[in-house]
């Protein structure tokens, strides 16, 4: 699909044209994911369009966890009595217009899940956890095996147990 494999987000890298649709992910690339990098609040993992400086899609992963009286009963039984729960969270995700239809939402997400498994070997996480802020992200995360928090229509989390048999 592109020559580039994908990366973590380099200042030299073309970020002004990027555009997916949602004002506040554009602005985000544009404005604020270079802080969150140099930061260490996020990693910004981008694809490159063929050229190998315009950015395709991007995403962003970081620590996070849950509560564990945020997961469905019968998870519950099965972790540890802790409070919280060690996650990672994919913050955003997103693929400029010129490549919609092209799978590459799948793509990233597939790279992120896979990232985020790797990492589990090395810090511990339990689950990737995602925020979806409309029926269709929603829809997206679910047809992967991300599964409703009970308590929150927005906030899907998939067991990294899941993502080793997806991966």
């Amino acid at each position: 699909m592109f020559l580039h494999p994908i990366q973590e987000l380099a200042h030299h890298q073309k970020r002004d044209g990027f555009s997916c649709g949602v004002e506040a992910l554009d602005d985000y690339l544009r404005k604020r994911a270079s802080q969150d990098v140099r930061r260490k609040i996020a990693v910004a993992y981008v694809q490159l369009e063929d050229d190998g400086k315009t950015i395709a899609g991007y995403y962003t992963l970081a620590s996070t966890s849950l509560d564990i009286g945020e997961l469905p009963s019968d998870l519950i039984k099965k972790l540890p009595k802790y409070p919280r729960v060690p996650a990672i969270l994919i913050g955003r995700l997103a693929r400029d217009e010129r490549h919609k239809g092209q799978g590459l939402g799948e793509h990233l997400l597939m790279d992120s899940l896979r990232r985020s498994y790797e990492n589990s070997k090395r810090i511990a996480a339990a689950a990737v956890v995602v925020e979806a802020d409309n029926e269709q992200t929603k829809s997206f995360y679910e047809k992967y095996g991300f599964v409703q928090l009970p308590d929150n229509p927005h906030k899907l989390f998939i067991m990294i147990s899941t993502i080793a048999k997806l991966i």
